[in-house]
């Protein structure tokens, strides 16, 4: 019964997670790009190998799919390497990804560029929303936090992990790694 109780606190007390990085309904399981591949190769399951994400014929959701695991994994320059050969530089998810590896980096300055951008080409990316008001709640600039909070909610993203998460990070100071 407590164990039950204990569980069901923690649901009840932690955002939703697994949403994380990329507002995938799961985190990224690691693969041999992040067990084996190093210096931003990506494992190439044709090949049997790690390769440079541009010396391959990845379709553009592989590599994103292989930047996104790489930056959960906190290899943000490796991630940058993948995003590098990202077709489509101007793609909302790819300049999210910019932004939350130069954030996490701590440059936050450029990090915003690249929100800024994504949100330019997607106002309802509200993942990019989440992650450029986490830096805001880093740098104590709480009320442009809460300006990204209230725009994420008003473009249907209450409840998700986006709105949860920057919600705690504005409640508590405290902003998330991923």
């Amino acid at each position: 019964m407590i164990r039950h109780m204990i569980a069901v606190a923690a649901i009840a007390i932690t955002p939703t997670l697994a949403l994380a990085a990329g507002g995938d309904s799961n985190p990224p399981k690691p693969t041999k790009t992040t067990k084996k591949c190093l210096f931003g190769r990506v494992w190439d399951k044709d090949r049997g190998r790690c390769v440079r994400p541009n010396k391959t014929n990845f379709t553009e959701e592989e590599l994103y799919q292989a930047a996104r695991e790489l930056a959960y994994a906190g290899q943000y320059e490796n991630a940058q390497n993948v995003l590098r050969a990202m077709p489509d530089q101007n793609d909302d998810r790819v300049l999210t990804y910019w932004g939350f590896t130069y954030r996490k980096m701590g440059e936050l300055e450029l990090a915003n560029v690249f929100y800024e951008k994504a949100i330019s080409e997607n106002p309802d990316n509200i993942l990019a929303r989440s992650y450029m008001a986490q830096g805001f709640v880093t740098e104590g600039k709480t009320d442009l936090a809460i300006a990204q909070w209230r725009e994420i909610k008003a473009r249907g993203g209450e409840g998700t992990w986006a709105e949860t998460s920057l919600r705690e990070a504005i409640r508590t100071g405290i902003t998330y790694s991923y």
